[in-house]
């Protein structure tokens, strides 16, 4: 008798220890599923993610607007719907990224890096991340063949169109002009935006124009074919102290032909790269699953805009001056190109 409830103590022990070890398993089965599916968990909830742009004309827009397209048609189980929206540029992008308006937003990294420090005009540090190092923008100055203006000391007493109002243009503008000797006292400054300065440059109402972005820049492709334009240089001297006391200036060729009427390469530079930035608040997940929709399917933004190209292993982790997204991390760091 003994012999049989021993048995029986020994059996019990064991089914009670295999019920226990299932449930755990099942447990954290669940946890590896619950994490899996982190996107899909959001997929009966709708929610709107917009991305700020700028001004039509401007390769902000057209980049941005492919961001938007491209992350929307291919994150069918999250319940996101993804629309570009057009704004005056990253001054406005960023207090909107802050405010909670914008969930994303395309920057200029120069401007990014004293508004997250609250230096310049930004009164306040501002807490926003960046997500991804896009295209640098190319800076151009351009002016009709006939104005007479060869370089920009020639700015002096005319019209010159210096970017839309509260784009923050000043923030890389500034520096240029004062490495030439240049103020903006020395000139009258226009604010406009790109599509606005080509026809102020064909009319006649403006002797030159600043025009930046990825290249090619949808408004300075339309001005050089509507028009003979001439591409003032920035003088060598001038640049080197520039990129030696400003970490987001860098130099850049631009291919010959680019533009109607540039025969040769053009020697310009990067006034602060294009960067896709949110707020550092912003849920960790839905900036991971963005990040990686985004950069899975890159190649359908490089089918619409040549800036797409800059979204590769190399560029997109770039240091700007501008802290990663921990979302955005978390992803570069699964891919194997986060460098700590």
């Amino acid at each position: 008798m003994k012999s049989v409830v021993y048995y029986l103590s020994i059996i019990c022990v064991i089914f009670a220890f295999g019920c226990d070890n299932a449930s755990k398993q099942d447990t954290t089965q669940g946890q590896k599923t619950d994490t899996a599916e982190l996107v899909n968990d959001s997929s009966s909830k709708r929610r709107y993610i917009s991305v700020g742009t700028a001004p039509a004309g401007g390769a902000f827009f057209v980049v941005g607007s492919a961001i938007a397209e491209v992350v929307a048609g291919n994150a069918p189980n999250t319940g996101w719907e993804v629309t570009a929206e057009a704004t005056k540029g990253t001054q406005e992008n960023i207090r909107r990224i802050v405010s909670g308006e914008l969930e994303f937003a395309l920057a200029n990294a120069a401007i990014s890096y004293f508004a997250v420090r609250g230096e310049g005009a930004w009164e306040t540090e501002h807490a926003i991340r960046s997500v991804m190092t896009l295209a640098p923008n190319v800076g151009l100055f351009l002016t009709p063949q006939s104005s007479g203006v060869r370089t920009i000391q020639d700015f002096a007493g005319k019209r010159i169109v210096v970017g839309p109002a509260g784009a923050g243009f000043e923030y890389f503008l500034r520096p240029i002009l004062a490495a030439h000797g240049v103020t903006y006292d020395d000139f009258t400054p226009i604010n406009s935006t790109y599509i606005g300065a080509v026809d102020l440059l064909a009319d006649g109402s403006a002797a030159a124009a600043f025009i930046g972005g990825a290249v090619p820049t949808p408004a300075a492709t339309q001005a050089s074919t509507s028009q003979d334009i001439f591409f003032i240089p920035l003088d060598a001297a001038a640049k080197q102290s520039l990129f030696a006391d400003y970490p987001f200036f860098n130099a850049i060729t631009i291919p010959a032909d680019t533009y109607k009427g540039q025969t040769e390469p053009f020697a310009s530079m990067n006034v602060g790269a294009m960067h896709l930035i949110t707020a550092e608040g912003v849920d960790e997940d839905m900036v991971y699953a963005f990040t990686k929709t985004l950069y899975t399917h890159r190649e359908e933004v490089v089918k619409r805009h040549g800036a797409g190209k800059a979204i590769n292993p190399t560029n997109v982790v770039k240091d700007t001056g501008t802290a990663f997204h921990p979302g955005a991390i978390r992803f570069y760091q699964e891919i194997g190109i986060w460098q700590e």
